[in-house]
């Protein structure tokens, strides 16, 4: 068994960049096994063999460790939607997959739960990296259309898919229960409309 000292030396070593990945995943790990209140400082220092000083050092406070964390899941998204508008292009089965990733994200992967939890508990500005993550998604898919129009469209669908699969991972099981649609029902709805906000000539503008 290593000595507390060897311990030490190991972790003054770690990079910032380095301690902060680890941080994240940790935190990742923690939101999906016991949810977003275990997402603190003290128990993402003890998963990473670090004190809770040394973590905050690298985050400031638990709230700011919640919104990159935030922040990090949407990147993630943003990367697993690296094609999104040539699969919607040529692919028939690609707004139900797109949907999929949006809506796993905030489902499985704890999004929907850690944002109600920032917005209900944190401070509004620490939701500044989730902001930036999503305007990269936007970029990201605006650089990919290539039209004039993409860039108002893709603002529409992404605040579509996002409110719809965070609103589905908080409270959707109990209206599906009331209303007996099965579990896929809201994703198999916007699957069907995503197309129309994506594809040049798509959804008409709302009037007044």
């Amino acid at each position: 068994m290593a000595h507390p000292k060897d311990q030490r030396v190991r972790r003054r070593k770690r990079m910032g960049d380095e301690v902060r990945e680890e941080a994240l995943v940790a935190a990742r790990r923690l939101l999906l096994d016991r949810g977003p209140s275990a997402v603190t400082v003290a128990n993402v220092g003890s998963a990473i063999g670090m004190s809770h000083a040394n973590v905050l050092h690298h985050f400031g406070s638990a709230a700011t460790l919640q919104s990159s964390l935030m922040g990090s899941m949407i990147r993630d998204l943003t990367d697993a939607l690296d094609n999104v508008v040539e699969m919607l292009k040529t692919d028939a089965a690609a707004p139900r997959a797109v949907t999929d990733k949006v809506f796993d994200a905030f489902d499985q992967g704890g999004a929907g739960q850690l944002a109600a939890w920032i917005i209900l508990t944190g401070d509004v500005e620490q939701l500044a990296p989730v902001r930036d993550a999503v305007r990269a998604l936007v970029d990201a898919i605006v650089d990919q259309a290539q039209d004039d129009n993409a860039d108002s469209r893709v603002r529409s669908a992404v605040l579509m898919m996002a409110v719809c699969a965070f609103g589905d991972a908080l409270i959707g099981p109990h209206v599906r229960e009331m209303l007996d649609r099965d579990d896929d029902a809201m994703r198999d709805l916007i699957a069907r409309i995503l197309p129309l906000f994506l594809l040049p000539g798509g959804i008409p503008p709302a009037t007044s």
